[in-house]
């Protein structure tokens, strides 16, 4: 009894060593943990932790049974285990500081370093690009011709513009049309749309690492969800098999569109998160020119 007496005691004591700072600090590392293992749980890094934890166990076992030659092959192992880990989990890495860098946080509170927000007429421009590519869409979903059509948001795409064609030039039916004609030479490619403008085309995307998609799918709709995947660009694809009109957005594929509903989704991916900036820069507008007035 006198045991369970000062172990209390003893567990008493710790807790009331700690601090507000601890108590933050506790619960930040669980949630970076949770965050790694979220991460890692449906990627091949899964197999790469296995491996790992087995090698632990390999080199508790050699201490216990003081194994010199593998207690120090194992120590050297994982002395240099941070180098191995930033080279074996790279795309891991670089994928959850992608994830880091689009969410709503850091969207929202380095807006004023990272300034991507859209005037009226930068939505103009946007609005006519979105009727252009739906109206081709509808074309191309009608004749069963192929197209990849990417629509860049805040994620730059010039890495995977450089593997195509510049063009910055406006959009429009026509042009589509031509880029995506079977016998054009950018056709196997994406086009890439940066702020309305048609940027780059015959671009080479990304396949998709999801092994779980559907098997009926071909190269171009897993480059689309390849594509979405690593950015949060949204892509619109046309099937050349049978015609039908799909958008990649996170990952994951929305099939079976028309021309209005194609246009709508557009709007709403692409322009509703512009509608607060456009109402701030009416407003300042406004006020600047009561201002003007007044004087």
């Amino acid at each position: 009894m006198g045991a369970l007496v000062q172990w209390f005691n003893d567990v008493l004591s710790v807790f009331k060593t700690i601090q507000i700072k601890d108590i933050i600090d506790i619960i930040a590392i669980t949630f970076i943990i949770f965050g790694i293992f979220r991460l890692v749980r449906e990627t091949r890094a899964v197999q790469l932790l296995k491996g790992v934890a087995i090698l632990l166990v390999f080199y508790i076992t050699s201490l216990a049974f003081n194994l010199t030659m593998m207690t120090s092959l194992m120590r050297l192992f994982f002395e240099f285990s941070v180098i191995l880990i930033a080279v074996v989990f790279q795309p891991e890495i670089r994928k959850a500081l992608e994830k880091i860098g689009q969410n709503n946080i850091s969207k929202k509170y380095l807006s004023f370093i990272f300034k991507n927000g859209k005037t009226d007429e930068d939505v103009k421009t946007l609005k006519k690009a979105i009727i252009d590519v739906s109206d081709a869409a509808t074309l191309f979903s009608s004749s069963k011709t192929g197209a990849l059509v990417v629509f860049e948001r805040n994620v730059m795409l010039s890495d995977i513009a450089s593997t195509g064609t510049v063009l910055n030039s406006q959009p429009s039916v026509a042009l589509l049309g031509n880029l995506f004609f079977n016998k054009a030479p950018l056709h196997d490619g994406a086009t890439i749309i940066r702020n309305g403008l048609v940027y780059a085309s015959g671009c080479i995307l990304p396949l998709t690492e999801n092994k779980n998609i559907d098997i009926n799918l071909g190269t171009r709709h897993r480059a689309a969800i390849g594509m979405s995947e690593i950015s949060d660009a949204i892509v619109v694809v046309v099937s050349e098999e049978t015609g039908v009109i799909s958008i990649a957005c996170n990952g994951k594929l929305r099939r079976n569109f028309n021309r209005e509903t194609l246009v709508a989704a557009l709007e709403d991916y692409l322009i509703e998160d512009t509608k607060v900036y456009v109402k701030k820069s009416s407003k300042t507008s406004s006020k600047r020119k009561v201002n003007d007035d007044e004087k």
